[in-house]
């Protein structure tokens, strides 16, 4: 069979080759592109003739999907796979498989630094502090220890988020639409329904798969029933938020802060996004995943997922 990596994967040429290597020696062609495009194009002719295609977070469009009739597989080196035309992928009987788990470490503790900078106001405090004379003075910030963490989902990453704020010493409570995480409630999270952790929580952390039912679970409504004094986190997907109605509830100081890690779309932001002019909100730039730590076992992860389908045992294998 024919495996094509689309895209590069954040590690070394000497990982992929290392990582390839039971590819080829069972006898399977490996062909890797070190460059990324969004052109749907060019994406469509690196594409062509593979019956394995490897990906990351580049949206992989439709057409490429529907011009290549020997796709079998297309192996997402992501935890998320709402960038991939899943239903026309289905209708041609092609595997999704992704790489979860690979980040939930590096995810866990931005949800918690960002939660720190909101609170400690760490990235102003560097800024202010680099204006010499005219420093405006030092901010008062506040502590974790004590706070109502809510957690919206409590899968592996939502757990393990659990797990870091805990040590800092707060309260954990929790909602999610499943069911109750053993693994959670060992670590003494308590399960409430949504509204009420809406309502209690001071700090709120999302950690849900973009999904039909979680577009925009977090909006207007939510927001008018947060505390004053309550921030919000969010480093899963960005329209899990309704990120306008979150700037209009920042700026009226409906709730006290945000900190965001994923937004409508993938930096560069426009100008004009309203949560870039907000109050009180820390800022990144989808990092959430982006540690050499992880992007190693990603890697491990997505060949392990290839080879595993070469050899008829499919692994990781997205439910639709």
């Amino acid at each position: 069979m024919l495996v094509k990596l689309l895209e590069p994967l954040n590690v070394s040429e000497e990982v992929i080759e290392k990582l390839a290597q039971p590819i080829k020696e069972k006898g399977h062609d490996f062909v890797y592109y070190n460059t990324k495009t969004t052109d749907e194009d060019e994406l469509v002719e690196r594409s062509k003739d593979a019956d394995v295609i490897m990906i990351a977070n580049n949206p992989y469009p439709l057409k490429a999907i529907e011009s290549n009739k020997n796709l079998k597989l297309i192996n997402v080196a992501f935890t998320g796979v709402d960038h991939v035309e899943i239903k026309e992928a289905s209708n041609q009987d092609i595997i999704i498989s992704n790489a979860a788990g690979y980040a939930n470490t590096a995810v866990a503790e931005l949800a918690v630094g960002l939660t720190l900078d909101v609170f400690r106001k760490i990235s102003q405090g560097d800024e202010d502090t680099r204006k010499s004379h005219d420093f405006p003075g030092a901010i008062q910030g506040r502590e974790i220890k004590g706070k109502t963490v809510g957690l919206i989902g409590t899968g592996k990453i939502g757990v393990e988020t659990a797990a870091l704020f805990k040590a800092f010493g707060a309260e954990l409570i929790a909602a999610d639409s499943s069911s109750e995480n053993p693994d959670a409630l060992d670590l003494g999270v308590k399960y409430l329904p949504f509204q009420d952790v809406i309502k209690k929580a001071d700090i709120l952390t999302l950690h849900v798969p973009l999904t039909d039912s979680t577009r925009h679970l977090i909006g207007k409504d939510q927001f008018a029933e947060m505390k004053e004094d309550a921030i919000i986190i969010n480093c899963a997907r960005g329209a899990v938020i309704d990120n306008d109605a979150l700037a209009e509830a920042l700026n009226k100081g409906e709730i006290a802060g945000a900190g965001i890690d994923v937004y409508d779309m993938e930096p560069p932001i426009p100008s004009d996004y309203k949560l870039l002019n907000a109050k009180n909100t820390v800022l990144t730039p989808h990092i959430g995943f982006l540690t050499n730590e992880a992007m190693e076992l990603r890697a491990e992860i997505a060949f392990q997922n290839t080879l595993n389908f070469l050899e008829g045992k499919p692994s990781n294998v997205v439910k639709r």
